[in-house]
């Protein structure tokens, strides 16, 4: 059901924004169609394989240990582990997503996949290596690390005392 509304939202802004272009500035409509069209067509395999793969991959992890070790039941362990992990995923968001909706499939708990995720987002060492430290330098890279490193362990904490509070661990 969250699909559907996250879909239903999704489209909705998408829709209000083309009619606020035509009535904005209509000349640019065939440049911003150019634009979503090439997108889609550059999105759209890598989605499919991602997905794919996220399935294919639910079905070869062992779910008992998936459980054991990032389920409901881990506990802060999970929330820290799972926070590494997410640092050590390479690609971007269509493989981050998918290995990560592959470990909820497999019986990962929701704190632990916050942890993830957020892990992948904040520490992905594809990023960070290859374009933080060279863009931005080493000595920012180091602060950047040092200020947001307890995020993922936050945010996992968080979704543990939720569980929790809930009734859902």
């Amino acid at each position: 059901m969250n699909v559907v509304i996250g879909t239903v939202m999704i489209w909705a802004a998408a829709l209000w924004t083309l009619r606020h272009l035509q009535r904005i500035a209509p000349d640019r409509l065939p440049q911003v169609h150019s634009e979503a069209r090439h997108l889609f067509l550059m999105m759209l395999p890598r989605t499919i394989i991602g997905l794919t793969g996220a399935g294919f991959m639910a079905e070869l992890l062992p779910q008992d240990d998936m459980r054991a070790l990032f389920g409901p039941g881990s506990g802060l362990t999970g929330v820290i582990l799972a926070s590494g992990l997410g640092a050590l995923v390479p690609g971007g968001p269509v493989v981050a997503f998918a290995v990560g909706a592959a470990a909820l499939k497999a019986g990962a708990g929701v704190a632990a996949l916050l942890a993830f995720v957020t892990g992948w987002s904040i520490f992905s060492m594809t990023r960070t290596l290859t374009h933080e430290a060279a863009m931005m330098g080493w000595s920012f890279l180091g602060q950047r690390l040092l200020v947001s490193w307890p995020a993922p362990l936050i945010i996992g904490g968080i979704g543990l005392g939720l569980a929790k509070l809930l009734g859902l661990e």
